[in-house]
């Protein structure tokens, strides 16, 4: 990771943001065990559905731990690149769908311009 602009998690940002919002936190925290504990799904499809996620978001944090919960989950490194792959599909099919905005105000200056 590029420490300039991402810095390695440590014990003492870990100690600054509880001092800081403590309470927080902690309902931060009971959120994220209730969202990945099994359910209706798996914990391990729900940390795959993560590092999909991670990679759309670009947050390089949540791509690493999400990696290696899903791995200790028990997904393979291919179910982790699969996951992956959907996310560059969904990115690129989002780019594409919103092409149509593009279309749309290509043909509105088009048609104020007469042409």
């Amino acid at each position: 990771m590029e420490h300039a602009m991402y810095p390695e998690s440590n014990r003492d940002l870990h100690r600054q943001r509880q001092e800081l919002a403590p309470e927080i936190l902690a309902a931060f925290r009971e959120f994220g065990a209730k969202v990945f504990a099994d359910g209706a799904l798996p914990g391990k499809t729900k940390e795959l559905i993560a590092v999909a996620v991670a990679h759309v978001t670009q947050c390089p944090y949540c791509i690493r731990g999400h990696t290696e919960l899903a791995l200790r989950k028990g997904a393979t490194p291919q179910e982790v690149m699969e996951a992956i792959w959907v996310a560059s599909e969904m990115r690129a099919g989002a780019a594409y769908a919103h092409s149509n905005l593009a279309l749309d105000a290509m043909n509105r200056v088009a048609a104020k311009q007469g042409g």
